[in-house]
């Protein structure tokens, strides 16, 4: 099994917003998968296998420098960093990416986020997951949309910055009715198997979706 490496970075003293850390592990994903570049058999080795797995895990001061010297993308948006590495097996991982704890992802947001502008990654507010987790799952589902979404509209939305925004759902059970990508959770860690954490709406394959 290989898995999509993702590392973000809080400090003790300045800790990134939780919805921004979310939306920048999407934009990460999407970033990759949008332009592969030298990775393209790693991503196409990964997805091939449709178990799109991620890990989430955090750094600060040195341990975030030696993550920044490793193969991979920082993306940098509002107050989080988040930087993704090529696929690699479960049980192959860099050396100092493996040190990185996984836990302690505990972050909030200070304020209230601001208005949702589409794209739109909705999270199920039923649900209790670490921002860690979060982070992974909305990488998930904004998988999932990028491969719902025609060339012309991957286009259009690398035109936009591949940029999204993340908010908990008002009614999630409808959005996750109503035909856009769903993320079903494998159960892995924290939460129950099947569980439903995100719902990917796009304007784009909400039209297509009626």
């Amino acid at each position: 099994m290989m898995v999509l490496p993702l590392v973000v970075r809080i400090e003790r003293a300045s800790p990134p917003e939780r919805a921004d850390a979310l939306e920048a592990a999407a934009m990460a994903v999407l970033d990759l998968l949008a332009d592969p570049g030298e990775w393209a058999q790693e991503l196409e080795i990964w997805q091939s296998t449709g178990r799109i797995r991620k890990g989430v895990r955090r750094a600060r001061g040195a341990e975030w420098r030696r993550a920044l010297a490793l193969p991979g993308r920082t993306i940098e948006h509002r107050t989080a960093e988040v930087r993704v590495f090529p696929p690699v097996p479960l049980d192959d991982c860099p050396k100092d990416l493996a040190k990185l704890q996984v836990g302690g992802t505990e972050l909030v947001d200070t304020d209230e986020p601001g208005p949702a502008r589409p794209p739109v990654l909705w999270e199920n507010p039923a649900l209790e997951m670490s921002a860690g987790k979060a982070m992974a799952q909305a990488g998930h589902a904004a998988q999932l949309a990028w491969w719902a979404s025609s060339p012309e509209e991957r286009a259009a939305w690398r035109d936009q910055g591949l940029t999204v925004s993340v908010r908990a759902a008002a009614d999630f059970d409808a959005l996750a009715g109503s035909g856009l990508p769903v993320v079903r959770d494998a159960g892995f860690t924290e939460i129950a198997p099947g569980s439903c954490t995100f719902v990917a709406d796009m304007p784009w394959l909400r039209v297509r979706s009626r």
